[in-house]
């Protein structure tokens, strides 16, 4: 299926309310002389959402794009943010960024998606949604003239094979929607740098002998653990660290399996995600489930917990993450 073309008014989305952004042509074309290097237009879940000028006013649904857009130093252009934006994943400058940037909510569900109106966003008066909800997706926001990009290895169809590249074109994609591509190519090739010095530390240690690895999601308070496939930044991230994922014959991202399933494949470590809160409890979830002491990693109590954006969607704090990883498990 062909993308669906959508073309929005970035600027005029400034100036009046969020139905009027798809403006006249006079005003689009007004925009794009005035911005250098405009329109332009990028993909996200198979939408082409086209800008004709850089983006002022931001709103965060999730935290996936922070990094980058810190990087980028053009994070003040966010307006506002829901969800769960833990300090752990920030340094001090990026934390204090964030701060100054207004809270809807941070309130979210057992799965750890944000809970909002479609409202609270809307009087924000965005010119760009970063992040989808179950409540505002393309087709709401596209029919408001008001733009949203999501990162692609979080859209239904996610990446066909994540890598670190993805983390470096994803920055690329970034800069050019923000109209600074000059920072954009040098903060990819930072990124670039900073993968191949870790990874070529790990295969001059390695011994040649990969542990066995699984990452996975627990439902805290009881209900189900969810695995992570090929199509997750998961696989990717466990190579790098010199460990073979125990799931990488399954061409998912996320998917739900048993505690038997697990004591069957049996992995060396474990590395559990979470979205914000208590990590003894995430610990716990695994632990607890009856049979969970015949896994290698409960047993030898190799295990890692670590939030969930260190690992999914690609991104800089992805890298973090291996880092991580490496540091808990080296080979």
């Amino acid at each position: 299926m062909s993308p669906r073309p959508l073309h929005l008014a970035a600027a005029a989305a400034l100036l009046s309310l969020p139905l009027a952004a798809c403006g006249g042509a006079a005003s689009s074309d007004e925009a794009a002389a005035a911005s250098p290097g405009f329109p332009v237009t990028v993909t996200s879940c198979g939408t082409e959402v086209t800008f004709d000028a850089p983006p002022e006013r931001v709103v965060l649904l999730k935290g996936s794009a922070v990094s980058y857009l810190h990087e980028l130093g053009v994070l003040d252009r966010v307006v506002a943010r829901a969800g769960a934006y833990p300090e752990a994943y920030y340094d001090r400058e990026t934390q204090d960024e964030l701060d100054a940037i207004p809270l809807l909510t941070d309130e979210l569900d057992s799965s750890g998606h944000v809970q909002i109106s479609k409202e609270t966003v809307l009087a924000q008066k965005p010119d760009l949604v970063l992040g989808e909800t179950d409540t505002l997706g393309h087709e709401t926001l596209d029919a408001l003239g008001i733009a949203q990009l999501e990162e692609p290895g979080l859209c239904p169809e996610g990446l066909a094979d994540p890598g670190f590249d993805d983390i470096a074109s994803r920055m690329t994609t970034y800069a050019q929607v923000f109209g600074v591509p000059d920072l954009g190519e040098k903060a990819a090739a930072a990124v670039t740098d900073r993968v191949d010095a870790i990874t070529s530390d790990i295969a001059a240690a390695s011994d040649g002998k990969a542990r066995t690895a699984a990452v996975l999601y627990p439902t805290v308070g009881g209900g189900a653990t969810y695995a992570y496939g090929t199509r997750s930044m998961a696989q990717p991230q466990l190579e790098a660290a010199g460990l073979t994922n125990v799931f990488g014959n399954v061409d998912e991202r996320l998917f739900e399996v048993s505690v038997e399933e697990l004591v069957g494949r049996n992995p060396d470590v474990l590395i559990l995600l979470h979205s914000d809160g208590d990590a003894a409890a995430v610990k716990e979830a695994v632990t607890s489930l009856n049979g969970a002491d015949k896994i290698t990693a409960v047993a030898r109590d190799e295990i890692l917990v670590q939030l969930f954006n260190f690992t999914e969607p690609p991104s800089p704090l992805s890298i973090d993450g291996l880092e991580s990883i490496v540091e808990r498990f080296g080979q």
